[in-house]
């Protein structure tokens, strides 16, 4: 209960998983989450993705920034594929599980594109769109793991580390305001023409989401620093790991959205032959979504001008 009284002494509002039932009577939005690890936004930021890409947002966004290695980097660790790639999967297969609610499956368009002058790995596949940017996990603490150079966001935002590669040599970050406009041009990249765009991240407030990961706290950073100057932005933040010590607060049906993306996202990681812990993550995340909303301020009726990449 020390979160919500956080909560309470914080005048911040946390709710149940939106609904997004006034959407229609608002501007045409797109829905950015931005997770630090290829599982985040299903535990924490769930079932309101789910919501969003059937039916709440023109079109939703998942970029995640770290490539939730453990410190493998682009190591086998025993196994047959790098974890990396195995927890993409995971991610992968759970977008087009939402995506496909309500569909016959199609197929994924997936290249490289640039940024800012640096290769992100970009999957399209209907509504959605999803990123991998796989700098390395900078482990709970922000310290990093010895195999990868003790690299992290944290030490990036910092000045401790000076630059941040990804972990499959793909990108070079020279500095934390360069990681910032590479997001901030895949936000308007990926905006268009949309008046309205939301911007899903972990609490950055601490008496609401204490001891929460480096790496789930730096992405929101960035995110937020991505976004600092824009029009029209509609800001949500999530309980993450404290959500643990919150009862659940979601509906039946509500549930049933959340614990099946996060069932097909450990099949995909078990797909490529990593182990995963259903169990831990069921009695510990699954059955809460807790969150406050920052609206934009100002008006958002303006056209938006699409901008030239």
């Amino acid at each position: 209960m020390r979160v919500i009284a956080a909560v309470c002494l914080a005048g911040a509002m946390v709710a149940a998983a939106p609904t997004l039932a006034d959407e229609a009577k608002r501007p045409s939005k797109v829905s950015f989450y931005f997770a630090a690890h290829e599982d985040d936004w299903q535990l924490f930021m769930n079932p309101s993705a789910f919501q969003d890409v059937i039916g709440g947002a023109a079109k939703t966004v998942f970029v995640h920034v770290t490539a939730g290695d453990a410190g493998l980097g682009t190591g086998l660790a025993g196994r047959k594929h790098p974890f990396y790639l195995a927890r993409e999967n995971g991610a992968e297969a759970a977008i087009r599980f939402m995506a496909d609610a309500d569909a016959t499956p199609g197929e994924p368009v997936a290249a490289p594109m640039m940024f800012n002058g640096h290769s992100v790995y970009r999957v399209s596949y209907r509504n959605t769109v999803g990123y991998f940017l796989r700098v390395p996990d900078g482990n709970a603490s922000g310290a990093g793991y010895p195999a990868t150079g003790f690299q992290s966001l944290k030490r990036l935002a910092s000045g401790e580390n000076d630059i941040l590669r990804a972990v499959d040599g793909s990108a070079t970050y020279y500095g934390w305001d360069d990681l910032v406009a590479t997001l901030r041009a895949i936000i308007v990249y990926e905006r268009g023409r949309a008046r309205l765009i939301q911007v899903n991240v972990a609490e950055t407030d601490k008496r609401i989401n204490p001891e929460d990961h480096a790496d789930h706290l730096m992405t929101a950073k960035a995110a937020l620093d991505a976004v600092s100057n824009f029009s029209c932005v509609r800001k949500v933040y999530y309980v993450d790991y404290a959500s643990s010590r919150l009862p659940q607060n979601l509906n039946a049906q509500q549930r049933d959205m959340e614990s099946s993306v996060f069932a097909v996202t450990l099949a995909g990681i078990q797909a490529l032959d990593h182990k995963t812990s259903w169990d831990h993550y069921d009695r510990s995340f699954v059955g809460r979504n807790y969150f406050r909303v920052q609206e934009p301020v100002g008006r958002c009726d303006a056209p938006v001008v699409a901008a030239v990449h």
